[in-house]
């Protein structure tokens, strides 16, 4: 049986990712539930932001992988993400798509009760 992704993006987000994977080499996504930037999806070259203990891989985008904070991932382990993406500049301006005039940003669907029992696993982040 096939297991259910937490993750998917759309072409949008794709575009924009190719045109970020080419200037910068390998990235990674992180989304927090923090001050600055809200719950807005990061992105940043690749082992240039520091994961906590406990942050949780809820899949891939082309290869790079997609981190919660581990309090967001608890709040919203129900829902799968789509990552988007929207003309403008983000509550924190921290992401590298922001030169852009983009934003990322996240639309959730609920998982059914059927859906949460054959979701692909996730991977916590541990210092070792």
């Amino acid at each position: 049986m096939n297991k259910i992704k937490r993750l998917s993006v759309s072409e949008k987000a794709l575009a924009i990712i190719a045109i970020l994977q080419e200037k910068f080499g390998d990235l990674m996504f992180y989304q927090a539930g923090g001050c600055c930037e809200g719950t807005q999806p990061q992105c940043f070259e690749k082992g240039s932001f520091f994961l906590r203990t406990g942050d949780v891989c809820i899949g891939q985008i082309q290869g790079f992988d997609f981190w919660l904070d581990k309090d967001l991932f608890e709040y919203w382990k129900h829902a799968h993400f789509t990552l988007d993406v929207m003309d403008g500049i983000g509550a924190g301006g921290f992401s590298l798509e922001t030169p852009l005039g983009k934003t990322f940003v996240i639309r959730y669907k609920i998982f059914t009760e059927e859906e949460l029992t054959q979701l692909e696993p996730v991977r916590f982040y541990a210092y070792d």
